[in-house]
């Protein structure tokens, strides 16, 4: 991922598929079109996996928690 949208989220209440979700929502309305890769603070990613549509989720230490690094993955050149 060359570039993407940083989105904050600390509602205490929501999980963090649901703060994904809605920030895919947001990038969607907002690029037209789906992220299928988002980094987090390596802390807030669960020890259960969990599930998210479509998006891979990777742990990035340079994410501050309670951020969210949506983009669309580069494809590799040929």
């Amino acid at each position: 991922m060359n570039t993407g949208m940083l989105w904050f989220d600390n509602d205490p209440k929501a999980d963090i598929v649901t703060k994904i979700q809605r920030a895919t929502e947001y990038y969607q309305h907002k690029y037209g079109q789906k992220p299928d890769l988002c980094y987090v603070h390596p802390s807030m990613i669960p020890e259960k996996p969990a599930r998210t549509t479509g998006i891979e989720v990777q742990g990035n230490q340079m994410v501050l928690p309670n951020h969210f690094w949506l983009g669309v993955k580069t494809s590799a050149r040929v």
